[in-house]
């Protein structure tokens, strides 16, 4: 995911998201033909994406621009064994120290699709803002 922001609340500005399949990175279009597990996995990726945005806003943290990623690991009955999200923001305006991310982190993951996942055995969430 790439995003740029716009206005003192992070408000997304331009979106671009794409994922990899059939060995190659695609733009991810949302239709009826789009299979479930992909729409699960997006659907999380972007409360992530709100949950950042928004108390990076509330911490004074103007955003330029970020990226955003996630990865799924899964059994064959399609349980998630790992998940990995990563933000790497740029700022606009603001200091985030590692005490501020690290509150980003924590709120991170209350967001309500993070609070509805089972546990997971291998969940990494990392933000890193420059």
């Amino acid at each position: 995911m790439h995003c740029a922001y716009q206005g003192n609340n992070n408000a997304v500005d331009e979106l671009v998201v794409e994922h990899h399949t059939q060995g190659r990175w695609q733009s991810l279009a949302l239709d009826t033909a789009t299979p479930g597990f992909d729409i699960f996995v997006y659907s999380v990726l972007t409360c992530q994406h709100l949950y950042f945005r928004v108390n990076c806003a509330e911490r004074g943290l103007m955003l330029d621009s970020a990226t955003g990623s996630i990865e799924v690991g899964a059994d064959a009955d399609w349980n998630i064994e790992s998940l990995r999200i990563e933000f790497d923001g740029r700022l606009g305006c603001g200091q985030a120290s590692q005490q501020i991310i690290d509150a980003l982190v924590e709120r991170m993951r209350q967001c309500p699709v993070s609070r509805n996942l089972r546990a997971i055995p291998a969940a990494v969430t990392r933000v890193s803002l420059g």
